[in-house]
């Protein structure tokens, strides 16, 4: 079906039946944090790829190396932590859902960027679209975007080690990590612990990593955006994020709507972002090579696709 004028009730029609498959892509996503606590604790088979769950102990273990390592400086010790403390710290790490969906999401964007690179030649750092923001006549925009081309690589060459700085974490995320580590610190360890907690507060500034340096930078293209929107052109981690902006949704969701189980959320979200259905495609058949384009999608106008967006119980957490 063409994107010609819909009457109402084919319009009603097309709205409930998308509603009803976000519902069901939203109800999946509700159970991952719980799911992924309980795997991460275990060694059996799960519906979660073991190298997504290997990515995420990884990250969890680094951060518990690195929390620890502040709390040994503090207390004026040179000796790293013992595998069995940061096995302790990572598991209790793992108990926080928000941690957990974050560590998820990460896991999922690297690996995707990965599959990129290897079937569509898109590179993970430097994409047309950064190298023509970085060759900006605007200083401040081609510094903005230099900067963000070295987080970018940064965070690749971070996560081939299964590694997470903790500095990289959104800071609700990073206060929620030092909270679950001063609880855990007792006795005499919990006065190193606090003093460490506040070190690593005041050195602290989520603006300059790599979630907030691409924020900024899409922020800055203004009415030019839309551009980031090109898969190929802009690379994923800028895609992402201009998806996120463009569709209101939190950056987290438009990592996971890239999973097979979310097709219609990518979906309505390139169309909420304002793409026609032929451009929607394009992008969709890059990301899910093996499915089609959910129907209806060219039946709905950007609004209702954003209205269908915010109406899922995901929307409604924002």
């Amino acid at each position: 079906m063409s994107e010609a004028v819909m009457t109402p009730q084919e319009d009603t029609r097309a709205s409930d039946a998308l509603r009803q498959e976000l519902a069901r892509g939203d109800h999946a996503l509700a159970g991952v944090a719980p799911v992924l606590s309980h795997l991460l604790a275990s060694t059996g088979q799960a519906f979660v790829s073991e190298d997504v769950l290997a990515r995420m102990r990884g990250m969890l273990a680094d951060l518990a190396r690195q929390v620890l390592g502040a709390q040994a400086a503090a207390a004026g010790s040179a000796t790293p932590p013992s595998a069995d403390a940061v096995a302790d710290l990572a598991g209790r790490f793992a108990a926080s859902s928000i941690l957990v969906s974050h560590c998820y999401a990460t896991a999922m964007e690297c690996q995707l960027g990965e599959r990129l690179e290897r079937s569509a030649a898109i590179d993970q750092v430097l994409t047309p679209l950064l190298q023509e923001l970085i060759a900006s006549a605007d200083e401040h925009v081609a510094e903005l975007a230099m900067t963000t081309m070295s987080a970018q690589a940064r965070f690749v060459q971070a996560q081939r080690r299964m590694a997470l700085p903790l500095t990289e974490l959104p800071a609700e995320l990073f206060l929620e990590t030092l909270s679950i580590a001063q609880a855990a610190a007792t006795g005499e360890s919990a006065e190193p612990a606090a003093r460490a907690a506040q070190q690593l507060r005041e050195g602290f500034d989520e603006s300059q990593a790599r979630l907030g340096l691409l924020i900024r930078l899409v922020g800055t293209m203004a009415g030019g955006v839309r551009a980031a929107l090109d898969l190929e052109h802009a690379g994923l981690a800028l895609f992402a994020t201009a998806l996120a902006r463009l569709s209101q949704q939190p950056r987290e969701l438009a990592i996971l709507s890239c999973h097979e189980r979310q097709q219609v959320r990518l979906a309505l979200a390139l169309k909420a972002a304002g793409l026609k259905t032929t451009d929607i495609a394009r992008q969709f058949a890059l990301i899910h090579r093996d499915f089609s384009l959910p129907g209806g999608i060219d039946e709905i106008s950007p609004e209702q696709a954003a209205a269908l967006l915010k109406g899922t119980a995901a929307g409604r957490g924002r």
